[in-house]
């Protein structure tokens, strides 16, 4: 089992991050969540891939990045989970917010959109993909499954960078 590092722009004045926590931990009872931050700004992409980046120099080798800051939510933007070169995985949104990390591991060496709703908590809400698509992939990941069950692969030099 791996452990999940949690990273938001939730804050903690209302039940977002109890939430995903608790779908993790329904999915993956024996995994470990840290929490990294919460208190990201308000969408501030750029300053959660500053964070997040940092973070992967204090964090086990093999740990799962679960990364969400969405001011995309309800758009076309992808849901992604990448597996780095290191060995980690990390799953956010499409942004830019993860490629700073991805490369600090040793860049990216599989990705995938999050298309497979089997592994989405339904029904899927238009503006929490945190609770219902993003924690539920980062989970099963920390689980064991295999990345390319859970969707579509994508192209790494296609991502949103910063």
């Amino acid at each position: 089992m791996r452990s999940i590092c949690f990273l938001s722009d939730f804050g903690l004045g209302d039940d977002f991050v109890g939430l995903c926590k608790g779908v993790m931990l329904r999915i993956a009872p024996g995994a470990t969540v840290i929490d990294l931050t919460h208190e990201v700004p308000g969408f501030g992409v750029e300053a959660g891939a500053e964070i997040l980046e940092h973070a992967t120099r204090y964090m086990p080798e093999d740990i799962v990045y679960l990364a969400v800051v969405d001011p995309g939510v309800g758009t076309e933007r992808h849901a992604l989970a990448l597996r780095t070169a290191h060995g980690a995985f990390l799953v956010g949104p499409d942004n830019g917010l993860l490629t700073p990390a991805a490369e600090a591991l040793g860049g990216i060496s599989h990705a995938v959109a999050l298309t497979n709703a089997d592994y989405h908590l339904r029904p899927v809400s238009h503006t929490f993909h945190g609770r219902d698509i993003f924690s539920p992939a980062a989970a099963h990941l920390a689980s064991g499954l295999d990345l390319r069950q859970l969707g579509e692969p994508v192209v790494p030099t296609s991502l949103v960078r910063v």
